[in-house]
């Protein structure tokens, strides 16, 4: 019986990742609020009462990609800004890092760069709370750095949220790049270098 139940559980779980992808190869060429169940349901073979065995909504669909998407990045915090070495060292490994991602993951940065101002509210929000979290870490990350010695949390706060949207910039710079020429992709990273320069500079002469 348990053997039984274990397939089955497993198959439940096929088909809810299916869906998934299915959502996530659609969402290429349009937006979440104009994606229809049935749509999903028909690349994935199943019948569209099947997709409330999943999600009650394509909206609850849409947070769960939000998940996809953010909530494996979080330990890259680890490897970009906690990380040992001096500023240079970490804009570089975070410049690598980004760019890496956004190669192996093309659809899950354009499903967060167009759906995070987009027209679902419920995936906005997740998108949201995942970015402020993004932002909580690297504020924990920053205040172990010499360099932070007087700050104030809020201050901190702040500039974690810099860090954070120009990662975002970038992720999204890189994205567009792997369209244009074949240079694009080292001009991106230039210039995304230069910037982290200019916020790491600021940082060294603020007061809070």
């Amino acid at each position: 019986m348990s053997h039984t139940l274990g397939i089955r559980q497993a198959q439940k779980q096929k088909t809810r990742q299916a869906l998934l992808d299915a959502a996530l190869a659609l969402l290429e060429e349009q937006s979440l609020s104009s994606l229809g169940l049935r749509e999903v349901t028909r690349a994935v073979g199943v019948a569209p009462t099947a997709f409330y065995r999943h999600f009650r909504s394509t909206a609850d669909l849409g947070v769960e990609l939000v998940e996809a998407a953010l909530g494996s990045l979080h330990p890259m915090i680890d490897s970009t800004v906690a990380a040992a070495g001096d500023s240079e060292e970490r804009i570089a490994r975070a410049v690598g890092l980004i760019a890496h991602h956004v190669d192996a993951y093309p659809a899950h940065v354009r499903f967060i760069a167009r759906e995070r101002h987009g027209g679902v509210q419920p995936v906005r929000e997740a998108i949201r709370r995942q970015l402020a979290r993004f932002a909580e870490e690297v504020q924990v990350a920053l205040a172990g750095h010499p360099e932070s010695a007087g700050w104030s949390e809020e201050d901190l706060l702040m500039l974690a949220g810099l860090y954070v949207d120009q990662m975002l910039a970038t992720a999204n710079q890189f994205l567009e790049a792997m369209e244009g020429p074949a240079d694009e992709r080292d001009r991106v990273a230039r210039m995304a270098t230069q910037r982290l320069r200019l916020i790491s500079l600021g940082r060294r002469h603020w007061k809070s």
